[in-house]
């Protein structure tokens, strides 16, 4: 890896850490590139090219698993949960919520008290259409039955005395 491509990398790093630590905050494209030192454009190309989604996919998707935690964990409204991660509009928060979850954020939170199994009906097709690809709902994975040989008889066989 050349110095260049290095140094380009420790500038998106730093550019993504600064997401993380303000991701709760209204940020732009701009100010975010301003981080790394390079161009908006350059900075949204690049950035998917190292992590694989662009920067507005990526906060939102850092917002949502906040989110996640605090239904999890707290008795916060959705609406408050919303607003505290940094959406502007319940709407938004709950389709963005929805498409990377797979459930509202109130069915999340309810089903947070049931216990949940990985089954073929609980993957469909991710987003709008199935351009986007397959995705598993969210599960608690539960190691399945370890499968036994057939036991083989290590007592002697009666009829053969």
């Amino acid at each position: 890896m050349s110095r260049e491509v290095e140094d380009l990398n420790r500038r998106l790093l730093r550019a993504r850490d600064a997401m993380d630590r303000a991701y709760a905050e209204p940020l732009d494209v701009r100010a975010v590139a301003a981080v790394a030192h390079i161009s908006e454009a350059h900075f949204i190309r690049t950035f998917r090219a190292v992590f694989g989604e662009t920067p507005h996919r990526y906060l939102q998707r850092r917002r949502v698993e906040r989110s996640m935690f605090l239904l999890r964990e707290t008795d916060r409204s959705v609406t408050d949960v919303c607003l505290d991660v940094g959406f502007t509009s319940l709407g938004t928060f709950s389709r963005m919520f929805r498409e990377i979850v797979g459930e509202t954020p109130s069915g999340y939170r309810t089903g947070m008290d049931r216990s949940w199994r990985l089954t073929a009906s609980s993957s469909r097709p991710c987003g709008r259409g199935s351009r986007r690809g397959w995705r598993l709902n969210r599960a608690v994975l539960e190691k399945p039955p370890v499968r036994q040989p057939p036991s083989i008889r290590t007592e002697p066989d009666e009829l053969a005395q």
